[in-house]
């Protein structure tokens, strides 16, 4: 018998999704919420919401749920999902834990003695070396691949090209695995090169009943994240999905799995010889194209299994179906090296819900704030078609109507990586995004276009209430040309706008004249220049405005010409000014004051959202400020350290 309520131990978007399940069942949703959280949108969606000091509080979580009537707990994934202390804790309390038991947690949430119970059990496994046994400063198999052994989510791994790089590598590693996962024990892989990842869903009852769902293709990657994924696999046939999905199965059965799980698999492109990687015990951030391809409700599944239910139905019964395409929408900046990004959700659009073959999940919400506390992912956008190129152009329809103002995403690098000619034609490794990166990358340069829709914006605003301030009009004869200087991330430009914006108007770029106007209902905005229309979402915030289109955004200031306040923009507060490029922790304070430094230089080391980004000297110099210090708190562009040119 199902349970009648749920508490949801997550945030964001598998929260969310998690209770479109629960809503479906007619089961009574229970949400938890850190202090930052009292607004998210799984908060406001959850039939009930219940405020713990934070998600990984297991005491607090465990009495939140016992408190609230909640009979089982659903983990999603990320935080406590793969957590057997939580899960024990959970059975302790007399709560379901919707998962795996606690002896198969343990079993595959270590890496290490993950490969050697699925070896035994006959599933090929990466040759590699582990701690504490093995001493890995001697590993001289190049190139190789570091992992945190309690790790997952691609955090923490490096790559080692040489013997040179592997001292250094090995301790960021252990650093990072501490931070994030309490356990710094490393294993190490010879590294397969140009491989694919591809991993099979598994589910598996009380009753001794395992099956697998197919494959899904993780090789789109950056920094070992996966980025979009797809089902089926362009490059798995019938007979490898089948060979495969049994090894995952028997994965499975050697550590008396139950629930939804997946077998992780590195997969050589060139042979298609494939190799166990590692096992996660919990619901995937891609579950969905395994469900648009299955017709199958994953989570629900997981419930009925934790409520001692069969599974409905056999092998022989999985049939996929179409195609499905998945990406990830991050609160990142592709043109800063993919660093964190953060703010306030200004205004919101995502595609209608009426799309076909459409499929949103997400955790935004308007008014909601993007902080460096949690995991930068914010929404996925998944499309399903008959077959996989439609299925990708689906996909790139639905990212050109996603905007979120306020916040700077990689939409725009998603629509490029998915039209990318290796992409459509399927052929796919973990290194084609490094590869291919610098063609990805949106430009900085604002288009023509969007200059003077901003531009026709700012000059229908009223600038003040002295008449002299007043841009157009006043003059005896005709309205005269108003110069704004408008600044965005890419420096500064100069639009001349004359007459009435809503009505009718001019607007001169580089010389070149267009007739224009625009017409707004509330955040959207048309903006008819030379004959042509676009459709915006705006929005103004303080003395900043957003526009966004086709999944790229662009923020701009403006300025008057010959206005007081008039100054040239973006000038860096002196060359030895070393800021924060993300909102974050600092980490490591490398320098000291007083200290001489080389351009390129560590100085500190700032973490945001599970990922270190490493602060250097911008020249060399004396380090004559250092307001950083570790632990503390920064904002994007903090002041970090001053370094001061010795005069000769």
């Amino acid at each position: 018998m199902l349970f009648n309520r749920v508490l949801i131990a997550n945030r964001g978007e598998i929260a969310v999704r998690i209770i479109r399940t629960l809503r479906g069942l007619g089961i009574t949703s229970v949400a938890v919420h850190a202090p930052s959280d009292a607004g998210a949108r799984h908060v406001r969606e959850a039939d009930l919401a219940l405020q713990v000091p934070n998600y990984l509080d297991i005491e607090a979580i465990v009495g939140a749920a016992r408190d609230s009537g909640a009979q089982a707990v659903h983990p999603g994934y990320g935080f406590l999902a793969e957590n057997a202390e939580f899960a024990r804790q959970c059975a302790a309390a007399g709560l379901v834990f919707v998962g795996p038991p606690a002896a198969a947690i343990d079993a595959m949430g270590d890496k290490i003695r993950a490969k050697a119970t699925v070896s035994a059990a006959g599933v090929p496994v990466v040759p590699g070396a582990a701690e504490p046994g093995d001493a890995l400063e001697g590993w001289r198999d190049f190139p190789a691949l570091i992992k945190p052994s309690a790790g997952g989510g691609g955090k923490g791994m490096v790559l080692v090209r040489s013997a040179a790089e592997l001292a250094e590598a090995l301790e960021s590693a252990r650093r990072t695995a501490r931070a994030a996962f309490g356990d710094g024990t490393l294993l190490i892989e010879r590294y397969v090169e140009s491989p694919r990842h591809i991993e099979i869903q598994i589910l598996a009852d009380t009753h001794g009943n395992v099956v697998h769902l197919g494959e899904r293709e993780c090789s789109l990657q950056r920094r070992h994240q996966k980025i979009i994924e797809e089902a089926p696999s362009p490059f798995v046939t019938p007979e490898t999905r089948a060979r495969m999905g049994a090894a995952a199965v028997e994965a499975a059965r050697a550590v008396g799995y139950t629930g939804a799980g997946t077998v992780e698999f590195i997969v050589d492109g060139a042979t298609g010889a494939y190799h166990f990687m590692e096992m996660n015990t919990r619901l995937q951030v891609e579950h969905p194209v395994t469900e648009l391809v299955t017709g199958v409700d994953l989570v629900e599944l997981q419930l009925r299994a934790a409520a001692g239910e069969r599974l409905p139905f056999g092998q022989q019964d999985v049939r996929l179906s179409g195609h499905a395409v998945e990406a990830r929408v991050y609160a990142e900046d592709p043109a800063r090296g993919f660093l964190p990004t953060g703010g306030r959700v200004l205004a919101l659009r995502e595609p209608d819900a009426a799309m076909p073959g459409i499929r949103v999940d997400s955790g935004l919400v308007e008014g909601g704030i993007v902080g460096s506390e949690f995991d930068p992912m914010l929404a996925k956008v998944i499309a399903w078609a008959p077959d996989r190129q439609a299925a990708l152009r689906a996909l790139d329809r639905a990212l050109a109507r996603t905007a979120v103002l306020g916040v700077v995403t990689n939409i725009p690098f998603l629509r490029a990586l998915a039209a990318h000619p290796a992409v459509l034609a399927g052929e796919l490794d973990t290194g084609l995004v490094e590869r291919v990166l610098p063609g990805l990358l949106p430009g900085v340069e604002v288009p023509g276009e969007v200059l003077a829709a901003a531009g026709l914006v700012f000059h229908a605003m009223p600038q003040g209430d002295d008449p002299w301030e007043v841009t157009d009009g006043w003059r005896a004869g005709a309205p005269a040309w108003t110069t704004w200087r408008l600044e965005s991330r890419d420096g500064g430009h100069e639009v001349q706008v004359r007459g009435l914006p809503e009505e009718s108007a001019e607007v001169q770029i580089n010389g070149q004249k267009f007739a224009a106007r625009i017409q707004a209902d509330g955040a959207d905005l048309a903006v008819t220049v030379g004959g042509r229309t676009e459709h915006y979402l705006h929005v103004r915030h303080d003395d900043t405005l957003w526009l966004g289109k086709d999944g790229r955004t662009w923020a701009f200031t403006r300025h008057l010409i010959g206005d007081p306040g008039d100054r040239p923009g973006a000038a860096a507060a002196g060359d030895g000014v070393v800021r924060s490029p993300m909102p974050g922790t600092v980490l490591v304070v490398k320098a000291q004051v007083g200290e001489r430094v080389s351009e390129g230089q560590a100085l500190v080391i700032v973490e945001a959202m599970k990922m270190e980004h490493t602060v250097t000297a911008p020249c060399d110099g004396v380090v004559t400020e250092l307001p950083a210090q570790a632990g503390q708190p920064v904002d994007m562009d903090a002041v970090l350290a001053v370094v001061t040119v010795e005069e000769a």
